[in-house]
């Protein structure tokens, strides 16, 4: 009875829409709490709820509950979704030039990459470091380091890492230095960081300038303006 309704409530949405989900799901790792078809379905039936308050709450429901309606369809997916996607990238990529650094140092010992990568993870407690123990343990159970990290690149959020992984796979196929991949790669993270560092130095005036307009221009012009509102209510 189950597996009919779920076949059936599988007709009602694409199937692409449903493997594009799935995809971005799996993508926030520990933080999904829910499939495809549950944020389909419960994006649905809260988008109908929402549109029918709009419509019987207000005077011209008619007119306001189409607009409001479509806005939480695109807002639900928006903080369900995209925005905890956005943060967990960022977050990896926060994590990854510690984790990359340790494992370089690693592969300098003259270990082979599983073996420094069992290493790493074993010293180094982040989130990235969870992704790459969850990689190795599917490498117990026939898959090939390849294909494990094949596999962990549809887990990461993070171009910047999905990049990585591919040149460390790229490497092992071809037979190239693992080590200069890695100096590459921690040399790409390092002016990574800091041009991230200067976008937000840089965002830093006019973020100033917004605080000025709404809070200190008020008060100077309360300031100047207050003696003469004073005398003039006097």
């Amino acid at each position: 009875m189950a597996r009919k309704k779920h076949q059936m409530v599988r007709k009602i949405y694409r199937e692409c829409d449903i493997v594009k989900y799935d995809a971005e799901i799996e993508m926030l790792g520990n933080e999904a709490r829910f499939d495809a078809i549950a944020f389909l379905n419960a994006r649905l039936l809260t988008t109908m709820i929402v549109f029918l308050l709009v419509l019987y709450n207000t005077k011209v429901g008619y007119i306001y509950a189409p607009f409001v309606s479509i806005l939480y369809y695109y807002l639900f997916h928006y903080f369900l979704l995209s925005r905890p996607l956005k943060k967990r990238a960022k977050r990896l990529d926060h994590q990854a030039l510690y984790f990359f650094e340790i494992l370089t140092l690693t592969l300098e010992s003259g270990r082979n990459l599983e073996n420094s990568l069992e290493v790493t993870c074993f010293n180094v407690d982040s989130e990235i470091s969870n992704e790459f123990r969850r990689a190795l343990f599917d490498m117990k159970f026939g898959k090939t380091l390849i294909e494990a990290l094949e596999d962990m690149k549809r887990r990461i959020p993070s171009e910047t890492i999905n990049n990585i992984i591919l040149n460390i796979t790229q490497t092992d196929v071809f037979g190239s230095s693992i080590l200069d991949t890695m100096y590459n790669q921690i040399d790409f993270l390092r002016d990574k960081q800091v041009l991230e560092i200067k976008g937000e130095i840089n965002k830093i005036p006019n973020k100033i300038s917004v605080i000025s307009v709404l809070f200190i221009v008020p008060l100077i012009l309360l300031l100047i303006l207050g003696p003469f509102f004073i005398s003039f209510l006097g």
